[in-house]
Order: structure tokens, then sequence, then C-alpha cells
């Protein structure tokens, strides 16, 4: 079974190639939180987690979905069971795989493997950061799939000991001191608004959040404020008239999402 939570789409995509390449089932963090996040290995099944870096840390959503997660082995124990880790990041991932790794060793889940793949950049609400550049954007795409393959070959395999990490030069510092005070701090729905004389009452942006943040009211989208919201931005960006903002600071920003 491969877990995984995805926003803007690089997540999906990967955990996808990982599903088709071992022909495993696909569970969505978000959706999977609804119910029990209770499962039942089958004999020799791998373990999967997939997940993007926000704020060179995992996604609050993730770690509430590892926080409550119940795997039962059918030898009782899950050592025997392959486990592997998957994050996708603009820049650098910091410590967030040690964060993710830690937190699932409390749970008797070791990682055997762990790989990140840079992806396209979609956090662009701080103002240094952009979308990337198309060239870019092909460039990365095209790396992430040749990294892809060869972490395919090694889950395939069950290969143990294996780490790709872009960690960057200072990860403690980006992911225990910036990254804290970002997920502390920044991730809120907040200081999302529309324009209204743009949009399209299309209702996209509600379809497109994968915690379901967003309802209409008076013809337009409404964020909630109940702290579902991951700061994602994929409301921002499949918006198809760039109705959406976050602040001031997104109305010149570009928009990506996974195609």
């Amino acid at each position: 079974m491969i877990f995984y939570f995805s926003g803007t789409g690089n997540t999906r995509w990967a955990a996808q190639q990982l599903a088709t390449a071992t022909a495993e089932q696909l569970y969505s963090m978000s959706d999977e939180l609804k119910g029990t996040c209770e499962y039942t290995l089958t004999e020799g099944e791998r373990i999967g987690f997939c997940f993007p870096v926000h704020g060179w840390q995992p996604p609050h959503i993730v770690r509430k979905f590892i926080g409550r997660l119940k795997l039962h082995a059918p030898s009782g124990s899950l050592s025997g069971h392959y486990a592997y880790a998957l994050c996708t990041c603009g820049d650098s991932c910091g410590m967030a795989m040690k964060m993710l790794c830690d937190e699932l060793a409390l749970k008797g889940i070791v990682v055997g493997s762990c790989q990140s793949l840079l992806m396209p950049e979609s956090y662009v609400c701080l103002p240094f950061m952009y979308t990337d550049t198309p060239e870019r954007e092909q460039a990365k795409k095209l790396q992430a799939r040749k990294d892809l393959n060869v972490f395919l070959q090694v889950v395939a395999e069950r290969r143990g000991g294996y780490s790709q990490l872009t960690l960057g030069l200072t990860p403690w510092t980006f992911s225990h001191v910036i990254g804290a005070y970002f997920n502390r701090y920044m991730i809120t729905d907040k200081k999302f608004t529309v324009d209204a004389d743009v949009c399209t009452r299309c209702g996209r942006c509600a379809k497109e959040c994968p915690v379901g943040d967003i309802e209409f009211s008076g013809g337009l989208p409404h964020w909630n404020h109940d702290d579902s919201c991951t700061c994602c931005l994929s409301c921002y960006h499949h918006c198809p008239v760039h109705a959406i903002n976050y602040g001031k600071i997104t109305r010149k920003r570009g928009q990506y999402y996974y195609r």
C-alpha cells in the first residue's frame, strides 16, 4: 500500500508511478483521514509514504495521518514489511524526511530507503518565491523522472539503505527554525481572497482542494477557516482565470500544477 498527500499534483504523479511499478494500491491521506486510518497488510506487502515538503517539514496533514495510522501485519510484526518514503520539494527537503522517518519509527515502521525529487516550484506566497520558468520546469520534470526511475527499481527489488536526498546547505536550521516558524504561523487560509469580477463560478477551486476547505456562498468560493488548510495553493494554481489571490503578493505571480 502507498499512502500519499498531494496539492498541486507533483507528489501524486510520483505516487502513481510507484503504484504502477509495484502493483500496490494508492491511498490518499486526506481521504483516509475521514475514516479510521486502520489497515491490514497482506503477506509481504510494501508500505510506501509519499509527501510534499512544506517549509522543510512534512505537512501537518501528513503528520496527523501518521499519528492516527494503525497497521496490522499477518505475522503480528511490521518488521517483515519493506517500507520506503519519497518526498517532493522545490529546492531542498531539509530534515523533512528524517522527521517523517522518526515519527514512523514510533509506529514500528522502519523506512528502508528514501528519495527526494526536485519538482517545479508552486509556493509563491513570499516576496522571493516564484514559479519556475518554463525551461526550469521542464528540466526539473525530466531529471525527476530519471531519479524516480532509479527509485522505482530500488523499491521493486526491496533494497534497503538507499538514500538520495537534497538536504540543502543548512538542513537543521531550515527545518527546525525557519520551517518551525513557517508551519506554526504561516499555514492559514485567512489570506485567500477572490476577485468577484473575474471569478467565473466554475467551482474548480473547491473540486481541486485536497482537504475540502472551500465552499460556495453567493456564487463565490469561501474558505472555511477551520484549520484544515495546508496552504498547498492548489486552489490558487488551478483557477483558470487567476481570480484567487493569497494576500496581495500573488496577484503578479505565476501558476503551476502538474500536467
